[in-house]
């Protein structure tokens, strides 16, 4: 068999490189895709690896990329996408990377902390802005209520508006009111004035008015809940506490000068400070904005350059350096087939870097396990996904990924059997291979797309076999079709053929052919799927159920058949005849002795029995039913055929038998072979310790590292016997839930034909 139908033949290599050309090689070779790199150090603590640092400094630029990114997002500038394969930069271009990456992320915060300085300036100078022309008026009605009069000594008077009071001097003079000035969340201020009137007994009078900024201003948002108040007060004492109680709610102060000319020189001192700020800030906007339009130019392609890095540096940490620093020693699994390819890679790469020493790739031995590795190429790509999702098969076992090229296409078909929908999906799936060059910029902004994207052929196939079943079930947009002429007449009924009228015809509402009239039915089945006659059937949905149904049955059990048949040919290739006869054999008997046998009374039924006898035809199901609790009394046990009661029994019993055959047989086998050979190996134990003496030194058998391989193998009985019973039980069970499991397509595709009939 082809390497396609099997997972590549694996070996273990090893390398030695030049330490000046062990970056660019391993570069390489990751971008081959067909080794794999094994851990030399497994027992070496991460911070004692050789390129730790260096791993790290990937990391941060990893995170100044993440924040630029962050800074573009927000900024609402689109990233450009890489278009091109982008490469690996080399060690020296490393850090020439980083300098670049440091110095713009140190000069993007400076200007956003600058930016974020000159905004709270800016904000500031606003509020005293608004401030300055909204406490106006309240100066102005100050004055005008306090203007020369003499108030009652010690006496209070209520003054109308926003529950204040006045406090009078003792003498009977004119009022000296202090006051106070700031800005206030909107929502803090009906527990703000609360408790400035408990605190200060009423000797206040305080104002507020909501700040109203135009919608073009850039601060606008800054002020959509905030008022500006006016504290007015006599005396110290309430000064201090006024301004306790602002600092309590986080209510601005600003000073706020006595007299009008000197409110109005400081309005014109802050808007033209305003106005300069503004300024500023745009053009600090424009240089940041200019400087992440630069960056996003690039960030995708850094990004990709960094994750490279960071590959290739944790790769090299898998390694070993010798002593004198001067040579990279690595073992890698890769693909027999391509160890030219692999050394011809090594022995550029090498000569590219001005390599003195050749590269040197000895294939070693070894009794480990190889990965399982499968090629692939665009096409079958998908499907391998698909595949390795439910589980990566064990190494140089037979490949299912190849034969699911035709079965996953074409059981979506039988489930959604519609040659209009199925033209639709596969012009989608050709234009999405014609445009193949676009998906990376698809891939990065939706990643619904991206999957799309990936599955094309997968889509496209899945077009093409629903366009098949969709002929087959006469079904175009849930529409029926009649291309070849159908296989029924309704004139033949009519007399003086047949026994209809037109009385008949308007007194009746349902009206059954009868194809033992002459000229109804011509004896020859539609050319091609089913005949469009059953569109207009009253028992069309009765029929099309069963015709699903059964053919769901018959392609669920023969797909079954088709796994088990596969694991005949593991078993063939790794010279497993025990399971041969332990597992396959008594797997097969179980399968078709049931399931089998209902597929050949379906096909029995449809070949024996006319279209006259249909009526009188006996029950596949009650006959399957009956057939496995050993009943065959009732009226609805009209056999098949004759001797089927002792057929049927005889079927059950040795798939019952097949069951114990599975489950104790292999266990007893795999014991009894452990216990004969447990005397061999204990007489050979001392005569193997002392060849290994011989061919190992003594540091590593103080280390116990190749102990292993000539240790005696520990055998368990119990958990062999657990761990076939599992599998036993998971066959047989899986037999009769995936046949039921089989049904959805019958389900799923009537379903899809009555969402639109």
């Amino acid at each position: 068999m082809g390497s396609i139908f099997r997972s590549e033949e694996m070996c273990l290599v090893q390398l030695f490189v030049q330490a000046e050309a062990a970056y660019c090689c391993v570069n390489e070779l990751g971008e081959l895709g067909l080794v794999q790199f094994r851990d030399l150090n497994p027992g070496i603590i991460a911070f004692q690896r050789k390129f730790v640092n260096d791993v790290r400094r990937c990391e941060e630029m990893e995170r100044i990329l993440r924040f630029l990114e962050k800074e573009i997002t927000k900024a609402n500038i689109p990233i450009i996408e890489s278009s091109e394969n982008d490469k690996t930069p080399c060690p020296r271009d490393v850090i020439e990377l980083e300098v670049a990456f440091e110095k713009l992320e140190k000069e993007l915060k400076e200007i956003n902390t600058n930016q974020e300085a000159l905004k709270n300036n800016c904000l500031e100078l606003t509020e005293l802005k608004f401030l300055l022309q909204i406490t106006e008026d309240f100066f102005e009605e100050a004055e005008s209520q306090l203007s020369g009069s003499e108030l009652p000594s010690e006496e209070s008077v209520a003054v109308t508006g926003c529950s204040r009071r006045l406090s009078s001097t003792s003498g009977g003079g004119r009022l000296k009111l202090g006051f106070v000035a700031g800005v206030i969340q909107r929502e803090r201020f009906s527990a703000f004035e609360r408790l400035l009137w408990r605190l200060c007994h009423g000797n206040i009078v305080l104002r507020h008015v909501e700040i109203n900024v135009p919608a073009e201003d850039c601060m606008a948002d800054e002020f959509i809940s905030k008022d500006v108040f006016i504290v007015f007060f006599q005396g110290e004492q309430f000064k201090s506490k006024v301004i306790k109680i602002c600092d309590g709610f986080h209510a601005t102060v600003y000073p706020c000068p006595g007299t009008l000319h000197e409110r109005m020189e400081m309005s014109v001192g802050v808007n033209m400070q305003i106005k300069d700020l503004h300024m500023i800030l745009d053009q600090t906007e424009k240089h940041r904005k200019n400087l992440l339009l630069s960056a996003a130019k690039d960030v995708r392609k850094w990004n990709v350059k960094v994750k490279k890095m960071k590959a290739i540096y944790f790769t090299l940490n898998l390694c070993n350096i010798d002593i004198t620093q001067k040579c990279l020693i690595a073992e890698i699994w890769c693909p027999v087939t391509d160890l030219k390819k692999v050394h011809s890679t090594l022995t550029k790469e090498s000569v590219r870097n001005g390599s003195t020493m050749p590269p040197i790739l000895n294939r070693i031995a070894t009794n480990q396990t190889p990965p399982t590795f499968n090629k692939t190429n665009t096409f079958t790509v998908g499907f391998q996904n698909i595949v390795d999702a439910y589980g990566v098969g064990n190494y140089r076992e037979v490949n299912p990924a190849p034969y699911s090229i035709i079965t996953f296409p074409f059981v979506f078909a039988i489930m959604f059997g519609d040659c209009g929908h199925g033209l639709v999906m596969a012009i989608m799936a050709v234009g999405m291979i014609l445009y193949e060059r676009h998906h990376k910029n698809i891939e990065m902004n939706n990643e619904i797309l991206a999957i799309l994207c990936h599955g094309r052929y997968i889509i496209l196939l899945m077009g093409l076999f629903s366009i098949y079943t969709g002929l087959i079930y006469n079904d175009c947009f849930s529409k029926t079709f009649n291309l070849f002429g159908s296989a029924w007449n309704v004139r033949a009924m009519f007399q003086p053929n047949g026994p209809w009228s037109n009385e008949t015809l308007q007194n009746s509402s349902v009206l059954q052919l009868n194809p033992a009239v002459r000229g109804v039915f011509s004896g020859k089945p539609y050319p091609f799927g089913i005949d469009p006659i059953w569109n207009i059937a009253v028992n069309k949905l009765t029929f099309m159920n069963s015709y699903k149904m059964k053919m769901s049955v018959i392609l669920g059990v023969f797909h079954m058949l088709f796994g088990v048949t596969l694991s005949l040919l593991n078993h063939i290739y790794f010279k497993e005849l025990t399971n041969i006869f332990l597992e396959f054999i008594p797997e097969v008997i179980f399968l078709t002795a049931l399931f089998g046998y209902l597929v050949f009374l379906i096909i029995f039924k449809w070949c024996v029995f006319t279209v006259s006898e249909s009526e009188i035809a006996p029950s596949i199901l009650v006959h399957f039913i009956n057939m496995l609790m050993f009943n065959y009394s009732g009226p609805a046990m009209t056999p098949f055929y004759c001797k089927q009661r002792s057929i049927q029994t005889f079927l059950v019993l040795i798939a019952l038998l097949a069951v114990p055959w599975m489950l104790l047989i292999k266990p007893y086998l795999l014991y009894s072979d452990h216990q004969r050979t447990k005397h061999v190996v204990r007489l050979c134990d001392n005569s193997k310790v002392s060849i290994l003496q011989s061919e190992h030194t003594e540091a590593e058998i103080k280390g116990g590292g190749d102990k292993n391989h000539w240790e005696e193998e520990k055998f368990s009985f119990g958990d062999t016997f657990v761990q076939q019973a599992i599998h036993t039980i998971e066959y047989c069970l899986g037999c009769v839930s995936n046949t039921a499991s089989y049904l959805r397509l019958w389900a799923l595709s009537l379903a899809h034909a009555g969402n639109y009939t």
